[in-house]
């Protein structure tokens, strides 16, 4: 995971995740950057970041395709373990309903804030979410790509 936010893909993505927050709450992914950041300084920000980022691509069932070191060590994964794993099995079996209906209300209203949840990380240990804002995610031209959260509360259970 040496400095994996200077991949260019992941700065675009960065801006995406930023762009598209702005879109649906008028807030900034980092407030108080000053004028003249860079976005690839923006993106190793992001990547940094004290709070938890998460986000997934379009597919059916939908991968995570980013998360900062603090999802990273939340979930306990590598870099290439998160990006490979569905997002669906972010959650216990038995809460994925609950999370897939949070998901279909963001499809619908572009984003919640608020939400809470139980999640799971790798090796088995539960967590409770709280105060999360869930956004969709829109490419440059409008089109819909995919679903980003961020929270910076969790309780372990």
């Amino acid at each position: 995971m040496n400095q994996i936010w200077q991949n260019p893909s992941l700065i675009a993505h960065a801006q995406t995740l930023a762009r598209s927050l702005k879109h649906w709450t008028g807030r900034d992914l980092l407030p108080g950057l000053p004028p003249g950041t860079t976005p690839a300084e923006f993106a190793e920000k992001l990547f940094i970041a004290p709070f938890v980022l998460v986000s997934h691509g379009t597919e059916a069932d939908p991968v995570l395709n980013y998360g900062n070191a603090t999802a990273l060590k939340l979930w306990e994964m590598s870099w290439d373990e998160l990006t490979r794993t569905p997002s669906r099995l972010t959650a216990e079996a038995p809460n994925r309903e609950e999370r897939a209906r949070l998901l279909a209300a963001v499809t619908a209203n572009g984003f919640i804030d608020d939400y809470s949840g139980i999640r799971i990380s790798k090796t088995g240990r539960r967590f409770r979410i709280t105060q999360a804002t869930v956004w969709n995610l829109i490419d440059e031209r409008g089109g819909h790509c995919g679903q980003a959260a961020m929270f910076s509360r969790w309780d372990f259970l």
